[in-house]
């Protein structure tokens, strides 16, 4: 017989295994411009998930959709399993546009203020919320300034802030460091690693492949309006090679690991072999067991940018 812990339980489960953000067969036709071109993606909740793309890709339309700001042509979003213009979605998703344009009359106060209460924030949880938030994103002391005297990354911080301020289960953040110096970068990476451990799931949009690659669960890269490439980033980075280092190279050693696996390339005591992690211990024992000495055994992995790149040009 169920109980209703096991109720609670499955109840529990249930909801996890929806996920944060779905899109199926999303496509926007601008007159006759496809700017989406039957994308899907998959967000599981509580991961943090890069969106990247060159410049016309379709970011920034699939962002819109997300948030109820723009229609689809075809296809269906959905956050949480609901739809993205359901009142519910809204109050339970963050949003910081890339080209953010603020009331710079108002303090950055009475901005998170106004936010909170189209948010349905009580007057008793704002007064609580806002300075913790504004402490949060690194505006501490700042905000009774009024916002006209912020700089761009002073600005771009309180969009971070009001994004987060009514303590959503999902925010989308497009382009969320784009007008910070370096020091504003990592602690942007900070703040995000600090939702994902609330259990937050964090779309980010940008365009800073190194900030994507420090921070990121998972990536979709999008071209021409389609999802091209999406995975766990470990697995995106992971070249598929090993690299071999020993006390000597030489025509017996290169022959042997050639029966294991194809060699693609030798630089002076270091073998380069297409092999993936599993090989490690046959050639690991291989090696040592025909009397050479082993220095070093590590998989080969590529920059965010080289897989990129790559398919950029395999693109065009």
């Amino acid at each position: 017989m169920q109980t209703v812990s096991d109720e609670r339980l499955g109840t529990a489960a249930a909801a996890a295994a929806v996920p944060a953000i779905e899109a199926v067969g999303l496509r926007k036709v601008y007159g006759r411009t496809v700017a989406l071109d039957e994308l899907s993606l998959r967000v599981e909740q509580g991961e943090v998930f890069g969106f990247l793309g060159p410049n016309g890709a379709g970011k920034t339309t699939t962002v819109k959709i997300l948030m109820g700001l723009v229609r689809p042509t075809a296809g269906e979003a959905r956050i949480l399993g609901r739809p993205v213009d359901d009142p519910e979605t809204r109050r339970r998703a963050g949003y910081l546009p890339e080209n953010f344009r603020f009331h710079d009359w108002l303090t950055g106060e009475a901005l998170l203020d106004f936010h909170g209460r189209l948010a349905g924030m009580s007057a008793a949880d704002r007064r609580r919320r806002i300075p913790e938030v504004i402490d949060r994103v690194g505006l501490a002391g700042r905000g009774r300034d009024r916002i006209r005297g912020y700089s761009k990354g002073m600005t771009q911080r309180i969009g971070l802030a009001q994004a987060i301020l009514h303590r959503p289960d999902v925010v989308l953040l497009d382009e969320p460091t784009s007008a910070l110096d370096p020091v504003g970068r990592r602690e942007v990476r900070d703040l995000i690693r600090s939702l994902r451990a609330d259990g937050m799931t964090v779309f980010i949009n940008s365009h800073l492949l190194s900030e994507v690659e420090m921070v990121c669960d998972r990536v979709a890269i999008v071209m021409r309006g389609r999802v091209v490439r999406e995975g766990r980033l470990v697995e995106l980075l992971d070249a598929g090679a090993l690299r071999v280092t020993l006390d000597r190279v030489d025509d017996g050693l290169l022959r042997t690991l050639g029966r294991i696996a194809p060699v693609a390339g030798v630089e002076e005591t270091t073998v380069t072999l297409e092999a993936e992690a599993e090989a490690a211990p046959l050639i690991a024992e291989t090696v040592i067991t025909a009397g050479y000495r082993l220095f070093g055994l590590v998989p080969v992995h590529r920059s965010l940018e080289d897989v990129f790149m790559q398919l950029v040009e395999e693109g065009e």
